[in-house]
Formats: C-alpha cells, sequence, structure tokens
C-alpha cells in the first residue's frame, strides 16, 4: 500500500519526536532504530525510507531537537529560572537537547556535529538577543557564558547522585549568573 507524501511527513516527524527523546533520555549507543520505530508506532522495515543510515538519523534527530529548542520569548530571567530547575533536570527526554546530546556530540559524524554547532550557535544569538533587549552591554559574550554555565550545570546536575549537590549546583549556578548579568 503506497503512503500518501503527507503521511510520509507525518512518519517522518514522529520518527524524529520519538528519537530525541529516546535519545535525549537513553544517549544514541543504547537506542536501537527498531526501538525508534517501535516508538514512532512504524515497523523497522520503514526506516530506510526516511534515513540512510543510524548515523544519518542521529545528525537529523539533532537538527531536528536543536532547531526547537526554545529561546528566552518570556525574559531571560524566566528562562533560567526554568533552565536550572530541578524539574527540567528530572526530565532529560524532554529537556534542553544540548544538555543530553553534548557530551556524546565529538563521538559522532561530521553532520551531526554541524547540527550540534548550528543549533548551539542558534541559542547563543537568541539569548544574545534577549539580553541585547534587556540593555546588556556585551550581549554576545554574555550570552556564551551564561549558556555554557547553564549546559555545564544541567549536565553535572543529572550526572551526580546527591540530590542535595544537584539542587545546589542548579541554584548556585543560576545566583552566579544572575550576578554576573547584573553587577
Amino acid at each position: 500500500m503506497k503512503v500518501s507524501r503527507e503521511q510520509m511527513v507525518e512518519n517522518r516527524s514522529r520518527i524524529l519526536a520519538q528519537a530525541a527523546r529516546l535519545f535525549r533520555e537513553k544517549g544514541f549507543e543504547a537506542v536501537s532504530v527498531a526501538e525508534v520505530m517501535k516508538a514512532a508506532g512504524l515497523t523497522h522495515g520503514g526506516f530506510y525510507g526516511h534515513f540512510a543510515s543510524k548515523d544519518d538519523l542521529i545528525a537529523q534527530t539533532m537538527a531536528h531537537a536543536l532547531a526547537g529548542e526554545e529561546a528566552q520569548a518570556r525574559g531571560f530571567d524566566a528562562f533560567l529560572s526554568a533552565y536550572l530547575s530541578p524539574a527540567h533536570r528530572d526530565a532529560p527526554a524532554t529537556g534542553c537537547p544540548t544538555a543530553a546530546f553534548a557530551s556524546d556530540a565529538r563521538r559522532q559524524t561530521p553532520d551531526a556535529r554541524a547540527a550540534m554547532a548550528a543549533g548551539v550557535g542558534a541559542q547563543i544569538a537568541r539569548i544574545a538577543e534577549s539580553l541585547e533587549q534587556q540593555g546588556a552591554a556585551d550581549a554576545r559574550t554574555a550570552a556564551i557564558g551564561s549558556w555554557s554555565a547553564a549546559v555545564g550545570a544541567m549536565i553535572l546536575a543529572r550526572a551526580v547522585e546527591d540530590k542535595a549537590l544537584s539542587d545546589e549546583i542548579l541554584a548556585q549556578t543560576k545566583n552566579w549568573i544572575t550576578a554576573a548579568l547584573n553587577p
């Protein structure tokens, strides 16, 4: 049975959404193509109609997830509070793709690394624009430092088993960024 173009687009979108969720939660190596297709409600055989390989899926998933990363439409302070929260830390499958993919990106294909670079660059630009609107003197430098600190804090907060230390990492990083931006 032939699948319509609209159905193909919908299927591809579902595959990318499920791959992003699974890769964020488990990492690239721990997730199989069959697992992604099952989560998307499709058969394994349909995979190659959408992607050339698992590496292609990884690169396209990274591009898809990072392109959808939300900026600070509600202002940088609100974004930072939501980002550096226990709720965000405790939901890696639906949380920040940068924090989820960063440590594995260096071991991926050039296409995947290019998707990571594009996503990071776009997020820095969005943060810089938000900070510029708030009157930051060197918004790009502040955006790079703030984003790097926030992502690093999220990675560390998820990595430690000690909940009190994890909470402290999030809270103190938020305090440090806020103080740095408001001297």
